[in-house]
């Protein structure tokens, strides 16, 4: 059973109890039962209660275990609960939350909601939140925290275990310390453990000659980058820095995988072609579902409209020979799965940076060959199984069954190489003209196929039998 089914299953198996007590006013055992779960099991209990049950289970907790239980429910949730509670007590619980955590709340919260927390929280929570919110959506700086240790060269090891213990509470990580000049800019790292094991008297600067080169991250840059770097160096923590290489925050491991799961998903939506759900699919109501799916929807059914268009272009050739008919869905449907095929491999290689802008004609050269031996085995299949079903009888494709034939054959070689071509360089074309590229989706690459495919497979038959 996985860790989420156990968490789902203790909170759904107390939250009857907890209700219990909270109708009979029992506070003492309702924060006895919450004491003995995790965080995110106290989460799954506010999940299951009622909305009046939810605001005096999170006014019982104490103000830190709120703010991190806050942390583990969806953003509507959140709101519900926010305006449930009064505007001290939701200020407090805000006061105590990790600073990434809060402004992912405050990217998603309606303005006067905003507007109205920042007001009531403590002027330094509420300067740290404005000055993480100036930076872009999908930036690393939004998704940094500012609570950070940093220690300076010429200090000694026992005055960088002195600065550690006076002001190491609040910080996000320990493991790592960053060591910086007098003008904020990072020098370069140290582990905790190599410290607490030198010398007292020993000088920081002293340690850093066997460390290596920070790996550093520009809090500008798309937040893409952190998953590719922190997977590149296995790093648990990244220093991030602005345009002056100054130390500006950090940001760590758990947060990453957040948004790898975020980026992933929005992926994995825009190439199945639909616009990226912000929300949990049972969380989203059927008009945002609608909307998401409806878009792409028309946009690709304008697009099979020149199908439709193409077909018409060949009506002579359909009448002169209706078997071709009955090897359109094959030839089709081959050429746009050898499109997503190659759109799918591109998109997650240049995710992974395994492939760059760069790379485009050895992209190309090697999917020509896959699209053309694929192609060629298709086609092999294909003629196979007409010559097949006229000799067992099975149908009849006219005289000239061996021309059909090759016909379907040498049209799957020439759309199964072309689906390839179209799905690996439209990524490429996208990502050189500063779009997403997971934006080609693979409905959308079939579309393209299926217009060319037609051409090809009406141009093969009019050669071969002479329409």
């Amino acid at each position: 059973m996985s860790d989420e089914m156990d968490i789902d299953g203790v909170g759904r198996l107390l939250a009857p109890d907890i209700v219990e007590s909270i109708d009979a006013k029992r506070t003492a055992d309702v924060l006895a039962a919450f004491s003995e779960l995790q965080d995110a099991e106290v989460a799954v209990v506010l999940e299951e209660l009622d909305d009046s049950r939810r605001i005096v289970a999170m006014r019982l907790l104490p103000r830190a275990r709120a703010a991190e239980v806050f942390a583990y429910l969806d953003h509507d949730l959140k709101e519900q609960i926010i305006t449930g509670l009064s505007d001290d007590v939701a200020a407090q619980i805000f006061n105590e939350m990790d600073p990434d955590d809060r402004i992912d709340f405050f990217e998603e919260a309606e303005d006067d909601l905003a507007q109205s927390l920042l007001k009531r929280m403590r002027p330094a929570e509420r300067k740290e939140t404005e000055y993480l919110l100036e930076y872009p959506e999908e930036s690393v700086g939004r998704e940094m925290t500012p609570d950070f240790l940093k220690i300076q060269p010429e200090w000694t090891v026992q005055q960088a275990l002195d600065h550690i213990r006076a002001h190491g509470a609040k910080a996000e990580s320990l493991d790592t310390l960053y060591v910086t000049d007098k003008n904020n800019r990072l020098i370069n790292h140290l582990r905790l453990r190599r410290l607490v094991l030198a010398d007292p008297n020993d000088r920081v600067e002293s340690l850093l000659k066997t460390t290596r080169t920070t790996v550093r991250i520009n809090a500008m840059a798309d937040r893409e980058e952190l998953v590719t770097k922190m997977e590149e160096y296995d790093l648990p923590v990244l220093p991030v820095v602005d345009e002056k290489d100054e130390l500006v925050g950090i940001v760590t491991f758990d947060d990453v995988a957040d948004v790898a799961e975020e980026e992933v998903t929005e992926d994995m939506h825009k190439m199945g072609g639909l616009e990226a759900l912000d929300e949990p699919y049972m969380a989203a109501s059927i008009p945002t579902l609608v909307r998401k799916r409806g878009i792409w929807l028309a946009v690709l059914f304008i697009g099979e409209m020149f199908t439709a268009s193409a077909m018409s272009l060949f009506e002579h050739q359909i009448a002169e020979a209706i078997v071709l008919a009955l090897f359109l869905p094959l030839i089709i449907s081959s050429g746009g799965n050898s499109g997503s095929q190659a759109t799918s491999l591109i998109i997650r290689a240049m995710a992974l940076g395994e492939v760059t802008i760069a790379d485009w004609w050895e992209v190309a050269r090697r999917e020509l060959i896959c699209g053309l031996l694929l192609g060629a085995l298709l086609g092999l299949i294909g003629l196979l199984r007409v010559q097949l079903w006229q000799w067992l009888g099975l149908a009849d494709y006219t005289k000239d069954y061996f021309l059909v034939g090759l016909t379907v054959s040498i049209s799957l070689v020439g759309v199964v190489t072309l689906g390839t071509l179209v799905g690996s360089m439209l990524p490429l074309i996208l990502r050189r003209l500063r779009l997403d590229p997971a934006s080609v989706s693979a409905p959308f690459v079939a579309t393209i196929v299926d217009v060319c495919g037609l051409l090809i497979y009406f141009g093969v038959a009019t050669v071969m039998l002479g329409l």
